[in-house]
């Protein structure tokens, strides 16, 4: 069987494009037809963002003093500086693991300013005192039993409809899917990816996440009056002339691939400078995407999806330090490594190891528990510190 090379599908590919596109113009000077329009300005069915542009972007409504905003069919929780997902569920008075679940966090999770939180039920109305928010300790010691208690985020956890139907001036509710960006979402609402970030406390980067809810904003039904006339591409000033339009190329002598380029230094053999780090990678606990990546402070590790049942090996050799449940109830192994590392393994079934058994890198110490969807939570701790797990991985 003749295998054909992504370079060669991908020219095959271009080629069909262009001849597909180049059909669309006519090759003769008695075709019926209207020149094929490339730059697609022109046309029924065009994108048009002069109203996008012109549409003004409502306020979001102020928050009580709770930090809740209320909605006829839903509420949600705008967090103060310094929130956690915990300190938002005692504030507005709803269960910690349940907000957590509700908006894809872990309850330990640290919130931006301004961010939203969504509220998986409607909670009294606010006397407009706020509850002062507690401060905890960091621990002096790697207490292993913690870090697996709450090393997974949620698994297999039922999630409610994707979108809220606005009423009124209610804002349309959004729960983000897998494979969303804030920009992806923006444009099916018609509204800017910037007012968006702003509306629900997004980064800088305008990151998402799967599961997250974002409130989408409300136009105003004034457009502000400074906005300038949108000149029509291709009038208003002339078009300059190109360079190579009014001087020729210079002559150039292309080298054929069969020569042998001169002078050409012999490539250097790196296997002298291989470190002991470079060839102490870890292996892949589970082969699979990245579907959650490393967040500090709100994902402490990696979400790798995988088939249910899929066998997941040991990162590296080790011992096991710790098999415990999380607040779901789901299985959790700690390894530890030489060097004071930790590895975290958390949505599991079919244990095959016990606690303080020694494990070599890449056996099978379990498989992935089935959920929707099924996936590995991985963390990799120095001590009680977590860091990026792709860093250590092959």
């Amino acid at each position: 069987m003749t295998r054909i090379s992504p370079t060669h599908r991908a020219l095959g590919l271009s080629c069909g494009i262009v001849l597909a596109l180049s059909a669309c113009t006519p090759t003769g000077g008695g075709g019926g037809g209207q020149a094929f329009d490339w730059d697609f300005r022109n046309g029924d069915g065009i994108l048009n963002t002069s109203d996008a542009a012109a549409a003004a972007i409502e306020q979001r409504p102020s928050p009580d003093g709770r930090g809740v905003i209320s909605y006829p069919d839903y509420q949600v929780a705008v967090a103060q500086r310094g929130d956690t997902v915990a300190s938002v569920a005692a504030r507005v008075g709803v269960s910690t693991d349940e907000l957590a679940r509700y908006n894809a966090l872990m309850p330990s999770d640290n919130l931006r300013p301004g961010e939203i939180i969504a509220l998986p039920r409607r909670v009294a109305s606010a006397d407009g005192s706020t509850v002062p928010l507690g401060a905890t300790a960091a621990p002096a010691g790697v207490d292993v039993g913690a870090i697996a208690t709450t090393a997974l985020d949620r698994v297999g956890t039922p999630t409610p409809p994707a979108t809220t139907k606005p009423r009124g001036n209610e804002p349309v509710r959004h729960q983000v899917k897998r494979g969303e960006t804030a920009f992806s979402i923006a444009r099916s609402y018609s509204v800017s990816a910037k007012a968006l970030g702003e509306w629900n406390g997004l980064g800088t980067d305008l990151s998402v996440r799967e599961g997250q809810y974002l409130i989408i904003p409300v136009a105003g039904s004034v457009a502000p009056a400074n906005i300038a006339s949108v000149t029509v591409p291709g009038q208003g000033s002339p078009t300059p002339t190109p360079p190579s339009a009014a001087k020729p190329l210079p002559a150039e002598k292309t080298p054929l691939a069969s020569e042998k380029p001169k002078q050409t230094p012999a490539s250097p053999d790196l296997s002298g400078t291989r470190t002991a780090a470079s060839a102490a990678k870890m292996v892949m606990p589970v082969q699979g995407s990245i579907i959650r990546p490393y967040a500090k402070g709100r994902n402490d590790g990696i979400d790798i999806s995988a088939p249910a049942g899929s066998s997941v090996k040991a990162a590296d050799a080790g011992t096991v330090a710790a098999i415990t449940k999380d607040t779901d109830q789901t299985t959790i192994i700690v390894i530890r490594h030489a060097g004071n590392i930790l590895t975290v393994y958390g949505g599991l079934d079919g244990i095959s190891v016990k606690k303080g058994d020694t494990v070599a890198r890449g056996q099978s110490i379990a498989k992935v528990r089935a959920a929707q969807p099924s996936f590995l939570h991985f963390e990799v701790r120095r001590g009680v510190d977590s860091t990026d797990p792709v860093a250590f991985l092959q």
